[in-house]
């Protein structure tokens, strides 16, 4: 009974030694996002792809709406067979302009995913070498951490390895 009492006391205490060895650092995603060259030209990218979408959009919406009233003012004067036929007409136009903008909000998804997914690879190269240099264990974000007392705050190392690593990408 003494023998496992002392080695459930030696596991405890090990399990303690490593808690303490173990090195905890955070950093602030969003400052670093906010501050990144390559980021703001993505963000430009996406609201130039956006606005040509939403313009292409408003272009077919006038062109269904004149339709639609150039066959308002004619349908009295149109026989059943050319009423439907008009008719069949404006609801393509319509489903063409709903399938567009689904397709436009799904291909927005994928440019954003594409444009940010080099920038994302570069926060976390960032992360990683100075974690490395300062032998942290574990590094956690501020911006989605309820409560953090303590660890290093490695934002400020973190940026300046980000901003070289995003000026060699921007060269490229």
């Amino acid at each position: 009974m003494m023998k496992k009492l002392i080695l459930a006391l030696l596991v405890v205490l090990s399990a303690g030694a490593l808690n303490a060895q173990s090195k905890l650092g955070h950093v602030n995603s969003q400052k670093l996002l906010d501050t990144l060259p390559s980021r703001k030209v993505a963000i430009n990218l996406l609201r130039e792809f956006e606005a040509n979408g939403i313009k292409e959009l408003q272009e077919m919406e006038a062109d269904f709406n004149k339709a639609l009233q150039i066959y308002e003012q004619k349908r009295g004067d149109m026989s059943p067979v050319i009423q439907k036929i008009e008719e069949e007409k404006l609801m393509r136009k319509n489903q063409a302009l709903q399938e567009r903008e689904q397709a436009l909000t799904q291909e927005m998804q994928y440019y954003s995913q594409e444009l940010n997914k080099p920038i994302l690879d570069r926060v976390q190269k960032a992360v990683d070498i100075v974690a490395d240099r300062k032998k942290l264990n574990y590094v956690i974000d501020e911006s989605v951490t309820l409560y953090f007392k303590g660890g290093t705050d490695i934002t400020q190392e973190v940026l300046v390895e980000l901003l070289r690593l995003d000026a060699e990408a921007m060269k490229k």
